[in-house]
């Protein structure tokens, strides 16, 4: 068991009150607005108060002019790859089922692009990330092809590619992730490329990197970094952007040592800002599965470039919470259902190929857990390359399994965006996750307490996911967070869209950081959330409390202590499944599969179903049959006792099929006092009994109507089986 305080979590983290996809299809929902870059180019630098500036675990940082001429690799390729790794992917080609499926899938699109027009600098947003990126990966399928086979048909290709994004006027440095994309590409073809292009290319391109990409990060307006704000800042954007800049720094180091030194050293300075955001302490990303794959993905290109060129790392593995966030990836990613967790902005489900991000860490010491091999080894029409697969292979090839450990059933990444995860050992496909946080961070929505639930192959609780972000370039104000922003009208985004609490029918408190006050693992976990900076003054406190009480079911425990502003407390459930209320349950139906939700606390107060089908704004992403399960708690001004909220999600045993349909046979009270239902109450009461002898989680409420139904039909047949029940009951409201 191991318990962690309040305090204890904010250790070397203080708080903050900032308002501010899958891998392969994220450059289509990075799309900026001008709301977005106004808002986080708009004095940037002032989120970061001094404290926060200094108090967090820094990268070693030694870089000067004399320490990169001393200790610049000289040979090529030195960026990701080195002759070594070049021999060992030649070797694994042949010898690695995977790394050959992947490597010919890659040299199968490389030649594809020979009969594809060259990159064009096409813009129909803001951003032009689709043209970025299309050059990224274009240079990963054909750099990685040249170190291993040298064809002069791949060489012309790249050559041309470079001459064309050389003669872009700019590279759209208002975006900055557009520059660092085509800066990492552009450095990866010239050292990939082994110095074999014309000279006259390789001048130009160096030209091209230095004034489109590394001198715009540079430029002052007023005072002020014009375009690179994101140097210090806390999101995907300083990992990505950064890693362009040393990129780019390492392919001109030769041409301009100081501007190189000088630039890795500011990386190197302003990257443990977003490493401290979204590692420390555990590896749970604030924001979300999606940005963990984009951001360090670009870490773990920046730490694989500074090694084969410089040696060394610089502490990128050793920082906190860095390792471990292969396991919140892992955690997040492996739903039961095959969708991801998908808080914050996140795609629902990743791509159909494996992920070569996680792979990097399962290289790292050979654990089989982030090796995704069965998708790697999916037929070549299903294989989703990723963009990254040339510079992939670079660490694949080198991975050999030492441990089949297998993922944690019952996991805790703290810090000021926690998120916990629970799964089960048996073959129902169990999984629970909540998280805390608040919505004034990078992609944060008002979902604190907020969750979702797994069981039986069906999303029962979901999280409304992502939206299009092209609706900030349609006049809407989707970037700002400050409490009363317009992006908090959005279903997707406010506490009234997500399986959470509501007070007094009022948004979160966009500021309000829910952080995890106690936890447990073993066989059944429990974390418990401090909800109240989420509520603000609408009432003295709040806490939520998730138990895994058996391999079917979820116990959750809202404890409430409210104040004089405290008028109603509403507990929701998010849900696409067809919803039948009972007296104090309801009955959700789904896939073939039933969920039984019990109100255990309250059973005089029904349930409530809110259509949100379709959903209440114009801009909101309209879902299937998707409705919010209510139950509305009226408190008065003169309630000042604390008081619970005990709800029960009860999911069918496997192979339990007659007893579910017994239940709502019975729940629905069909036919009273006929034979049938005798024999339908008998073998439900039944199979309460066993599953109390097997969990010890049968409800009060359950045993008491069973009872209360054999005790009206006063069959004498059933006296054994009454006593049993009462002294359950009995038992139970001792308890």
């Amino acid at each position: 068991m191991k318990n962690d305080s309040h305090s204890s979590q904010l250790a070397g983290h203080p708080q903050r009150n900032t308002a501010i996809s899958r891998t392969v299809t994220i450059s289509a929902r990075v799309v900026m607005g001008a709301g977005l870059f106004a808002l986080w180019t708009a004095g940037a630098t002032a989120r970061l108060s001094a404290e926060e500036a200094t108090d967090i675990p820094k990268l070693q940082n030694p870089f000067s002019v004399a320490y990169l001429k001393a200790n610049l690799v000289q040979t090529k390729p030195r960026m990701i790859y080195n002759p070594k790794i070049v021999d060992q992917l030649k070797r694994s080609i042949s010898s690695d089922p995977v790394i050959g499926k992947l490597y010919q899938a890659a040299r199968l699109e490389a030649y594809g692009i020979l009969d594809q027009p060259v990159i064009q600098r096409i813009k129909t947003s803001n951003a032009m990330l689709d043209v970025s990126r299309k050059l990224l990966r274009r240079i990963n399928m054909l750099g990685v092809v040249y170190l291993v086979e040298r064809d002069k048909i791949i060489l012309d290709r790249i050559n041309l590619e470079l001459l064309a994004v050389s003669d872009f006027p700019d590279w759209n440095p208002p975006v900055y992730l557009d520059v660092a994309e085509i800066c990492t590409a552009v450095s990866l073809a010239l050292d990939w490329t082994l110095d074999e292009l014309p000279k006259s290319t390789i001048a130009k391109a160096k030209k091209a990197l230095i004034e489109k990409g590394i001198q715009p990060s540079w430029k002052r307006k007023d005072g002020e970094m014009q375009f690179a704000w994101w140097v210090n800042h806390y999101n995907n954007w300083n990992q990505v952007c950064n890693g362009g800049m040393i990129a780019a720094s390492i392919a001109i180091a030769e041409d301009d040592p100081e501007l190189a030194a000088n630039t890795i050293k500011r990386a190197l300075n302003g990257i443990p800002h977003v490493l401290n955001e979204n590692y420390v302490p555990d590896g749970a990303c604030p924001e979300g599965v999606g940005y963990w794959n984009y951001a360090t993905s670009y870490a773990v290109l920046t730490l694989s470039m500074l090694e084969t060129s410089f040696g060394s790392d610089f502490g990128y593995r050793s920082y906190p919470g860095f390792m471990q966030s292969a396991t919140y990836r892992l955690m997040c990613g492996s739903a039961p259902s095959g969708w991801y967790y998908n808080y914050a902005d996140c795609d629902d489900t990743p791509g159909s190929g494996g992920d070569v991000i996680l792979a990097w860490f399962a290289t790292q010491a050979g654990e089989s857990m982030f090796y995704e091999k069965t998708k790697f080894l999916n037929p070549s029409k299903n294989i989703g390359l990723s963009y990254m697969t040339g510079a992939a292979l670079a660490w694949m090839c080198r991975y050999k399994e030492k441990s089949n450990e297998k993922p944690p059933t019952a996991w805790v990444g703290k810090g000021r965006t926690p998120v916990a995860v629970f799964t089960g050992q048996g073959t129902n496909g169990y999984y629970f996750a909540t998280k805390g946080g608040c919505g004034a961070v990078s992609h944060g929505n008002m979902d604190a307490g907020s969750f979702i639930f797994e069981l039986d192959g069906v999303r029962w609780s979901i999280d409304p996911g992502t939206q299009s972000y092209m609706i900030g370039e349609q006049g809407f104000d989707l970037w700002h967070q400050n409490q009363n922003s317009e992006r908090w009208q959005l279903l997707t985004k406010n506490n009234h869209g997500h399986s959470t609490l509501t007070i007094n029918g009022r948004l979160h408190q966009a500021n309000g950081y829910a952080l995890v006050k106690d936890y447990k693992l073993g066989n059944q976990p429990s974390v418990t959330i401090d909800m109240s900076p989420a509520f603000e003054a609408q009432l003295q406190r709040a806490s939520r409390t998730f138990t895994k009480d058996s391999d079917s079911s979820l116990l959750i425990e809202d404890e409430i202590k409210p104040n004089a502003k405290t008028q109603q407390i509403t507990w929701q459930f998010i849900t696409q499944a067809d919803v039948e209320v009972t007296a104090d349950a309801a009955i959700l139906k789904q896939n073939g599969k039933l969920l039984r939700i019990a109100n255990l606390s309250h059973p005089q107060r029904p349930f409530n179903v809110v259509s949100l089908d379709p959903p209440p704004h114009k801009l909101d992403k309209r879902m299937v049959g998707l409705k919010r399960i209510e139950l509305n708690i009226p408190v008065s001004k003169q309630e000042k006792d604390s008081f619970k909220i005990r709800i029960r999600l009860n999911g069918q045993e496997p192979g339990d099929k007659q007893n579910n349909e017994d239940h709502l046979r019975y729940e629905n009270g069909a036919h009273l006092g006929t034979k049938s239902t005798i024999e339908i109450g008998r073998r439900f009461a039944s199979s309460l009994l066993a599953a109390e002898k097997k969990t010890s989680n049968v409800s009060v409420t359950d045993t008491a109507r069973t009872n209360i139904l054999f005790i009206a039909l006063d069959d004498p047949a059933n006296k054994e089986l009454v006593d049993k029940l009462t002294k359950k009951m009995i038992g139970g409201l001792a308890r």
